[in-house]
């Protein structure tokens, strides 16, 4: 099998490690991509990998990652938009974004799309880290997309994981048949150190005893694995949103194609509108 180059973002830690770690013992070039300069050499030492380092609180760190993505690699087989968190009190990014948001959405959607033209001659997949929280308290408003009027820890993240699936569904819309392939997974309940610096509530589960209940970050990285080494098409179907290997029922929002068309010309503004030149 010829070697793929697989970039995994949110890969100095948790399911992001994790799945870097099964990817690279198959034979695949693994670019490790994390916000921690240390913790992401690390990793990238470990297992013999590159990496690159970029803050997705900032929108000119994503366009710079995205140049350097694309001059040291002709091919791009899978992209892993895997960084994301849950956050505190609200907080606006350098940008001017609200940071559950940006982190979670606008950054994977901005690198994604800045990165395209290479995936689309890849004859790519594009994989993305959702939540169930989508489910649990997800409502997007396109009219409030930075919770201006209305903010909370939860609900923000739920929209921004609500986000990555329409994102996944409106990619599968416009490219499949251009050969670029994707899906969206909830990884389960993962003993990882995600909700550092949040304040919410969710932070008791993962950062207490109650830890031990939880996951591992091998067993919350097997379906990005498996979607990132199975056959699209035959062994899973582009577009959709997984849990454990198997398509699960979404956000009802999900499945709003009038709204998955809309929330990226609105994002697609909005990086546009925040987002600094491009790196010469």
């Amino acid at each position: 099998m010829t070697e793929r180059t697989i970039v995994i973002t949110g890969a100095s830690d948790g399911i992001g490690a994790a799945a870097a770690r099964a990817l690279s013992q198959s034979g695949d070039r693994v670019v490790i991509v994390g916000r921690s300069p240390a913790k992401t050499a690390a990793i990238a030492a470990e297992l013999g990998a590159d990496f690159l380092v970029a803050d997705f609180s900032r929108l000119d760190e994503v366009r710079n990652l995205a140049v350097e993505l694309q001059e040291r690699y002709p091919r791009i087989d899978v992209l892993a938009n895997n960084a994301g968190g849950i956050m505190g009190e609200r907080e606006t990014t350098v940008d001017g974004c609200e940071k559950t948001f940006q982190v979670n959405h606008l950054a994977p959607f901005l690198l994604t799309t800045l990165l395209m033209d290479r995936l689309i001659a890849s004859q790519a997949r594009v994989i993305n880290t959702s939540s169930a929280a989508n489910l649990l308290f997800g409502k997007i408003d396109l009219g409030d997309l930075q919770a201006e009027t209305k903010y909370s820890a939860n609900k923000s993240y739920g929209d921004a994981k609500l986000a990555n699936i329409l994102f996944t569904r409106e990619l599968h819309h416009r490219y499949s048949d251009q050969g670029l392939t994707t899906a969206a997974f909830h990884p389960g309940v993962v003993a990882t150190s995600f909700s550092t610096g949040s304040t919410t509530l969710m932070r008791l589960i993962y950062q207490t005893p109650l830890k031990r209940l939880l996951l591992g970050a091998e067993q919350g990285a097997d379906t990005l694995v498996w979607l990132a080494t199975a056959k699209p098409g035959t062994d899973w179907a582009s577009g959709e949103y997984y849990e454990k290997r198997r398509i699960q029922k979404a956000n009802k929002q999900a499945y709003d194609a009038q709204l998955a068309a809309e929330l990226w010309e609105r994002s697609s503004a909005l990086v546009a509108a925040h987002s600094a030149p491009l790196a010469s």
